[in-house]
Order: C-alpha cells, then sequence, then structure tokens
C-alpha cells in the first residue's frame, strides 16, 4: 500500500511540474528564432508576422485567438499581466531588438533597456514613434497609460512617468508579448 501512495504520490509531483514547465512566461517555440547563427533568423509564426510591414493590422479578435499561442494571447488580446520577474527579458542585458510577438512590429532597442528592479523588462524610448501607440486605462482603481503595439494593438504593459534620462519614462513591458533578436554580436 505505502509502495503504491509513493507511485501516485511521485506521479502527481511530475504532473504538477510539467504543468509549471509548460505555463511558464518563456515564449513558444513557434514565436522563438529558428536557424543557425550564422544565417539570417527566420521568423514565421502566422500569415500576419512580419519584422518588415508596418501598416496597421485590424484582424478580429477571433483571428488573433487561432493565431496566437494562448499565454501570447491572453496578454496581447485580453490585457493580461506576466508575473513580475517570472518573464525571459526582465533582467536580460543582451544586445539587440525587442520586436512585439503578436505581429512583428519594431518596438524597442536594447541600448534603451534599463534595469527598473520591477520585475519587467523596462525601456525609456521606443525604436521610434509609431511604433506604439497609447490609451488610459482605469482598471483596479488606477489611473495608468497602457501601451500598445503601434501595428496590431496588442497590450504591451504600461508607461510610468518614472524612467531615468532623457525622456524621464519608463515602458514597463511584459516579456511574452516581446519577441527578441539579438545583434550579431550575441549570436
Amino acid at each position: 500500500m505505502k509502495k503504491a501512495l509513493f507511485f501516485v504520490a511521485l506521479f502527481i509531483a511530475a504532473l504538477v511540474a510539467i504543468r509549471v514547465l509548460t505555463r511558464s512566461s518563456v515564449i513558444p517555440a513557434a514565436l522563438s528564432m529558428t536557424g543557425a547563427a550564422s544565417q539570417a533568423p527566420v521568423y514565421a509564426p502566422h500569415p500576419y508576422y512580419s519584422r518588415t510591414d508596418t501598416a496597421r493590422l485590424a484582424l478580429p479578435d477571433s483571428v488573433w485567438k487561432k493565431v496566437l499561442p494562448a499565454e501570447v494571447y491572453d496578454v496581447a488580446r485580453q490585457g493580461k499581466t506576466e508575473r513580475p520577474f517570472s518573464g525571459k527579458y526582465w533582467n536580460s542585458e543582451m544586445t539587440g531588438a525587442y520586436y512585439c510577438a503578436a505581429c512583428g512590429n519594431a518596438l524597442f532597442r536594447s541600448d534603451a533597456k534599463f534595469s527598473a528592479s520591477c520585475g519587467w523588462p523596462s525601456f525609456f524610448q521606443p525604436l521610434r514613434h509609431t511604433s506604439l501607440s497609447y490609451r488610459t486605462d482605469l482598471s483596479y482603481g488606477m489611473v495608468r497609460t497602457e501601451v500598445l503595439c503601434g501595428r496590431c494593438g496588442a497590450h504591451l504593459g504600461h508607461l510610468f512617468e518614472d524612467g531615468p534620462p532623457p525622456s524621464g519614462k519608463r515602458y514597463c513591458m511584459n516579456s511574452i508579448v516581446l519577441d527578441f533578436e539579438p545583434s550579431e554580436a550575441q549570436r
């Protein structure tokens, strides 16, 4: 009997471990960079993803739900937030560029990233002024500025006025909705 209980407990522990690992905020393989380091990276998670097209995407939520992994969809389209200190980029010091994981829009360069100690990757300025759009967020009894992808409208995070010079702004982003391409030196 004790042996059977041990195996049942071991099985349950394995299931819990698998569940925890699959619910981590690591971007799924479909949205990660593929290809050898010496080759140009290949990105093609869905037909709407583009690193070069800057035309506005106006897709219905039903399409996004089909083409995005569930954890990316939850943050990008439902406005959820990943837990602090859990995302893969919150403390990354690699050099390169950050893109919207939903559509491929260029968002930030790593030289605009800084350590805000808030648990999410933080930047003091976007790559270009059209990279982002903004709207007022009144959720949770607070008045905040929500940051959206300028191309697809994905929820990326929030903007705060407590960043470093020269902008004084802190773009506090969710790692799960960021796609990163390292610079040549990092490959």
